[in-house]
């Protein structure tokens, strides 16, 4: 492998290493969460730090969940620009016990948008992540009402709401 081919992929993992230490501090929940939130936007946080290690602030748009009949099962939902700071990732945290394989539903506003796979699970729950298109951004910002969808069982989804208020101008600030 040529030297800046494994010179760019250390640089990715580098930074998707410090994009996992954030989330992994803004994924521990609104009382233990680190970070400092810079801006409120209606049900959206913008949350900032400075990962060990990396050189630069790093921010993410940040909404804490919870499903009205269940309480504990939560969820992070997490928007922040990847590593190349070319696109945005869509990164969700479920807790411990969802069904994996079914992996993490979405609908906005009525829409079946699909499902996301979990890609690895912390000690704070199991992550999904998807690189957010034009279309879904557009979807988030203009949407209404969401719906997250976990499984705990094959048959069993259950929808965890998600407010879109504040998400445009929380997004915004993300540039």
């Amino acid at each position: 492998m040529p030297f800046l081919e494994r010179l760019d992929r250390f640089r990715h993992a580098a930074a998707l290493s410090a994009l996992l230490v954030l989330m992994s501090v803004l994924s521990s929940g609104p009382a233990a969460a680190q970070g400092t939130v810079r801006k409120t936007f209606d049900d959206w946080q913008l949350r900032c730090e400075t990962p060990a290690g990396a050189k630069a602030e790093q921010c993410a748009l940040v909404q804490y969940l919870a499903a009205e009949d269940r309480p504990n099962l939560t969820l992070v939902v997490i928007v922040l620009k990847t590593a190349d700071n070319r696109g945005y990732l869509l990164r969700v945290v479920a807790p411990l016990g969802v069904l994996l394989p079914s992996g993490l539903g979405l609908k906005i506003d009525q829409t079946d948008v699909g499902r996301a796979g979990f890609v690895r699970c912390l000690t704070t729950g199991c992550v999904a992540e998807v690189v957010m298109d034009s279309g879904l951004i557009q979807q988030f910002k203009g949407g209404s009402k969401a719906t997250f969808i976990v499984f705990q069982t094959p048959e069993e989804g259950v929808g965890i709401p998600l407010s879109m208020k504040g998400f445009a101008a929380g997004f915004d600030s993300l540039k």
